[in-house]
C-alpha cells in the first residue's frame, strides 16, 4: 500500500485538532523542565532563561524568561479575556440562571483553597503572601485530562468544568491586579488608562479590524508593563474591547482573533511557560524541601481545597435550590471534575513568581507543591471519572 505524501502532516493535524492535545504538550514541557533542571545540563538551563539578553527594550524585559513571564503571558491572558467576553455574550455565562453554579463553584474553589493553604501555613507568617497560589485551575491540563477519559463524563460536566476555569482565571487576573502589584507609576498607569479609553471609543465608532485592536492591545501592554501593575492585565482589558458583533458572515473580530490566537497558546505559549518555569531542582530540594510547609500547604489547597470548594458548592446549590447540578451528572461525575479543579498548574506557577519575586528558595519549594499537587489532583480526577457509570449521552 502506497502511503501519501501528505499522510504524516494530516495526523499531525488531526493530533493537533485533539482537545488532549495541549494539555499533553503542556505535560511534556514540563517534564523535559524538571529534566533539564536535574540534569547535568542545569547551569546552562537556567542560564538560557535567566541571563541578561545582548539588547534590552525595557529594564522589566531583561531575559528570556521575563520575556515569556511578562510578554507571551500577556497574549495567554488576552486569549482568557476574548474566551470570557464571549462566554458573557453568547456563552454560558450569558444567562443568569446557566451562570450561578458555576460562578458559586468557581467563588468557592478560590476560597476554599486559600483559606486550606493559609491553615496549613499558619505558623509561618512569612509564607501567607502565597495564599492564592492553588486558586485557580488550569483549562489546559483540566480539560486535557477530561479528554483523554472520553465519554466517562457526560458533556454536561465538561462545560462546567470549562466555565469554572474561566471564571477562576478572571478571578485570579483581579487577585493578580489588586495583591500582587507594587509601586505603581501613576503616569504610566494614566497612559493606560488613555489606551484603554481609545479602544472602548473605537469599539463604539464600529471598528471592525482586528489588527486595529492588536496594535492597540500592544501599545496598552507597554504602558502597563512600565506602570508596575503586573503587564499580564492588559491582556484581558485589551480583550474586553474587541467587538463580538457577528458581520452578514457570521464572524466579528472577536472570533478571528481566537480563532488565531487559541492555537499560539495551547501549542506555543503555554508549553513554553512550562519548559521556562517548571523545572525545579529536586536534588538541591531534597526530602526536607518536599516536606516543607510551603509545598504542603499548596498541594492540601489543590488537591483538599479544590475538591471541597467546588463539589460543596454544587451540592449546596442544589440542596438549597439556587441551581440545580449539571444535567446527567452523578456524584462520582462531579467529585471526578472537582478534583481536575485542582490542576492549577500554569496559573498557579505564574502567581508563585509573583508571591515571593526576591525568595527563589520558595519559588522552588512553590514548584513542588504545585507539580505534586496538580498531579495528585489529574491522577484522582481520572481515577474516580473511570469508575463513574458512563452517562447516557
Amino acid at each position: 500500500m502506497r502511503v501519501s505524501p501528505h499522510q504524516p502532516q494530516s495526523t499531525l493535524r488531526r493530533l493537533m485538532r485533539h482537545e488532549a492535545a495541549p494539555g499533553v504538550l503542556l505535560l511534556v514541557c514540563a517534564a523535559l523542565a524538571i529534566a533539564l533542571a536535574n540534569s547535568p545540563l542545569h547551569h546552562a538551563y537556567h542560564a538560557a532563561l535567566h541571563h541578561a539578553l545582548p539588547v534590552i527594550v525595557a529594564p522589566q524585559l531583561d531575559s528570556l524568561h521575563a520575556w515569556i513571564n511578562d510578554g507571551l503571558m500577556a497574549v495567554f491572558f488576552f486569549v482568557v479575556g476574548l474566551e470570557i467576553k464571549r462566554e458573557i455574550i453568547s456563552g454560558a455565562l450569558a444567562d443568569a440562571r446557566r451562570r450561578r453554579l458555576p460562578v458559586l463553584a468557581a467563588l468557592a474553589g478560590m476560597a476554599l483553597p486559600a483559606l486550606v493553604f493559609l491553615a496549613v501555613s499558619r505558623d509561618f507568617p512569612m509564607l501567607h503572601r502565597g495564599w492564592a497560589i492553588p486558586a485557580a485551575t488550569d483549562i489546559a491540563f483540566a480539560m486535557g485530562v477530561l479528554a483523554l477519559i472520553g465519554r466517562r463524563a457526560p458533556r454536561s460536566i465538561r462545560l462546567f468544568l470549562l466555565t469554572v476555569a474561566v471564571v477562576d482565571d478572571l478571578g485570579a487576573v483581579v487577585v493578580i491586579a489588586i495583591f500582587y502589584t507594587s509601586g505603581v507609576a501613576w503616569a504610566w498607569l494614566a497612559a493606560a488608562a488613555a489606551v484603554f479609553g481609545a479602544m472602548i471609543l473605537i469599539n463604539r465608532a464600529g471598528a471592525t479590524r482586528a489588527s486595529t485592536y492588536a496594535v492597540f492591545a500592544v501599545a496598552l501592554w507597554a504602558c502597563v508593563l512600565q506602570s508596575g501593575v503586573h503587564a499580564t492585565v492588559a491582556g484581558v482589558l485589551a480583550a474586553l474591547t474587541v467587538p463580538m458583533k457577528l458581520d452578514a458572515r457570521g464572524n466579528s473580530p472577536l472570533l478571528r482573533l481566537e480563532h488565531l490566537l487559541v492555537p499560539i497558546n495551547g501549542f506555543v505559549i503555554v508549553p513554553l511557560f512550562g519548559l521556562a518555569n517548571a523545572g525545579v531542582d529536586l536534588r538541591a530540594t531534597g526530602l526536607a524541601g518536599i516536606l516543607a510547609p510551603l509545598p504542603l500547604a499548596i498541594a492540601a489547597g489543590l488537591v483538599v481545597g479544590k475538591q471541597a470548594g467546588v463539589l460543596g458548592a454544587v451540592l449546596g446549590a442544589e440542596r438549597l435550590g439556587l441551581a440545580p447540578r449539571p444535567a446527567g451528572a452523578q456524584m462520582m461525575h462531579l467529585w471526578g471534575m472537582a478534583l481536575l479543579c485542582g490542576i492549577g498548574f500554569t496559573m498557579s506557577l505564574f502567581i508563585a513568581a509573583l508571591a515571593f519575586p526576591a525568595q527563589p528558595d520558595l519559588v522552588e519549594q512553590a514548584k513542588i507543591g504545585i507539580l505534586g499537587g496538580s498531579l495528585l489532583s489529574a491522577l484522582g480526577g481520572a481515577i474516580v471519572l473511570r469508575l463513574a457509570p458512563k452517562p447516557a449521552d
